[in-house]
């Protein structure tokens, strides 16, 4: 039977950071790194940050995993344009709080977890759901070399990766084709659905221990002012930008207008004087036939053609 649950942010929020519950993060990660990984302990993090409304903005969580490596989540709703700014200066964060004043540098790999649910990256994305970005090797500028960005501080240990790895998860622009057990994640991710078929590490942990008809009445009372809270900031901050676009269409509307009147009448007025410059010009060259100056004379003098002199002429 497929489950519906609540959805990732309010399960961080209030179940996932329950030692019981570990095993639902530790499904995600093992099929997103695709390698087996198990969440040991959620450590301290900036918890939810609310706008001034009070609703929810974005939610996060560092946990640490097999190897002492760590993983930071982030979860983002609403448009934010120093978005990708914050996720590496919580990579970094993770990085430095690794090391005491005195000690080696013995840094773990920081996994950097971030889905968005909004629109700031259509520009860039038609199709794509999931992005990976990481930096494994300085490159030689002038010969085909490169030095490996790891290193091992306890030989003949294999050399452990430095650099943090960064995933970007967009569940609104996954088309629901799986191509991967990843994707059952993903799908969960958008729609809050566990299909009784998915077989993705976690997801039917997540199911049973997520499921909204087991919460109790209390529960259900708090996820439904959840998800209403967050319905109402995102239909307001949806009306204030289409306020936005609306002062702007009327804004450019007006300059547009002014514009067009300043051209119109720019152009009304070249237009007189060319008009009055040929009639000045046609009452001349009747002037000078009458004296019996040639045509070639005044054609000369009015800029006229020797044609309309001629048509002049005959009227």
């Amino acid at each position: 039977m497929d489950r519906t649950i609540i959805s990732l942010d309010y399960a961080i929020k209030t179940v996932l950071r329950d030692k019981a519950n570990f095993d639902v993060l530790s499904g995600f990660l093992t099929e997103l790194l695709e390698k087996p990984v198990e969440v040991l302990e959620v450590l301290e993090s900036e918890g939810n940050i609310e706008t001034q409304l009070g609703k929810i903005n974005r939610i996060d969580l560092k946990a640490k995993i097999s190897g002492s490596e760590i993983a930071v989540f982030e979860i983002q709703f609403l448009d934010q344009i120093d978005f990708l700014g914050k996720i590496l200066f919580n990579a970094c964060k993770a990085v430095v709080e690794q090391v005491s004043k005195g000690q080696q540098y013995d840094i773990k790999k920081v996994y950097s977890v971030n889905i968005a649910y909004f629109n700031m990256f259509d520009k860039y994305v038609k199709h794509e759901y999931i992005f990976r970005a990481s930096l494994t090797r300085f490159t030689g500028v002038h010969f085909d070399e490169f030095i490996p960005f790891s290193q091992n501080l306890t030989p003949p240990m294999p050399a452990n990766d430095l650099h943090p790895e960064y995933f970007m998860i967009l569940p609104n622009k996954f088309d629901e084709k799986m191509r991967g057990k990843f994707d059952e994640w993903v799908y969960t991710l958008k729609t809050s659905t566990v299909k009784s078929d998915f077989t993705a590490a976690g997801l039917q942990a997540a199911g049973e221990k997520l499921d909204v008809m087991k919460m109790t009445e209390a529960e259900r009372i708090a996820y439904n002012k959840h998800k209403e809270a967050t319905a109402n900031e995102n239909s307001i901050l949806y009306t204030a930008e289409l306020k936005g676009i609306a002062k702007g269409l009327a804004e450019g509307e007006k300059k547009g207008e002014k514009k067009g009147l300043a051209k119109g009448l720019a152009k009304g007025l070249a237009k007189g004087k060319a008009e009055g410059e040929k009639k000045k010009a046609i009452e001349s060259a009747k002037a000078m036939l009458a004296d019996g100056v040639s045509i070639d004379k005044i054609a000369k003098y009015t800029g006229l053609t020797a044609q309309e002199i001629k048509t002049i002429r005959t009227k």
